[in-house]
């Protein structure tokens, strides 16, 4: 039996997008069980010394966009580094998640939340809209309107507030991350690592 990782993320982040097909495909190659767990990180970088991109100082927005460019470039994967709809607030796209997860598992969290990212960084698309997220989840062939009122369930709204806590209290502090047995890798640009130890015997 493959190792289990917890999948802390950010809905909007474009770190995230660039690293999801990869770890998608990681993780199933390796029989991995991936917890799918988004996380408010607007509450994660207060505590852990994190700032807003807004609030960042001008040569570090400056740079994020080089390294952007960079790796979307070296992975050829696609990607607006000015999109139409950014920032924006991730919370319901992170409480479709959540719901998808219950309804079909962690394969249907994790179809649902790549769907997302690549709506925002590629198809200029608003995913704080209930609307827009429900046509992106008919799109994946799942049940919108169970999924829309799912999402705004307390249930599912504590689930997403929990994973925030979860993951202030294991120290994570940027997305995305990868737990594997305790120990955590941040970064897409760590997925090498992550692969090594979803490869290494327990």
């Amino acid at each position: 039996m493959g190792k289990t990782v917890d999948y802390y993320f950010s809905p909007i982040s474009p770190w995230t997008y660039l690293g999801h097909a990869r770890f998608a495909d990681m993780a199933k190659r390796h029989g991995a069980l991936v917890n799918v767990k988004p996380v408010d990180f607007g509450k994660v970088f207060p505590v852990s010394g994190g700032l807003p991109l807004p609030k960042r100082a001008p040569q570090r927005q400056a740079y994020r966009l080089v390294e952007l460019k960079r790796f979307s470039d070296f992975l050829k994967v696609p990607l607006n580094l000015h999109p139409k709809f950014f920032p924006a607030p991730g919370d319901l796209a992170a409480q479709y998640i959540v719901a998808a997860g219950h309804a079909g598992g962690s394969g249907a969290a994790m179809l649902l939340a790549g769907a997302v990212q690549r709506a925002c960084w590629v198809e200029e698309r608003n995913i704080a809209d209930a609307e827009t997220l429900g046509a992106i989840c008919k799109e994946q062939g799942m049940d919108a309107a169970a999924l829309a009122a799912a999402a705004q369930s307390a249930a599912v709204k504590a689930e997403y507030e929990g994973y925030t806590q979860e993951a202030i209290a294991r120290n994570v502090f940027g997305a995305p991350s990868y737990v594997i047995d305790g120990e955590i890798f941040w970064g897409q640009d760590r997925l090498d690592f992550v692969e090594r130890a979803l490869a290494a015997k327990k």
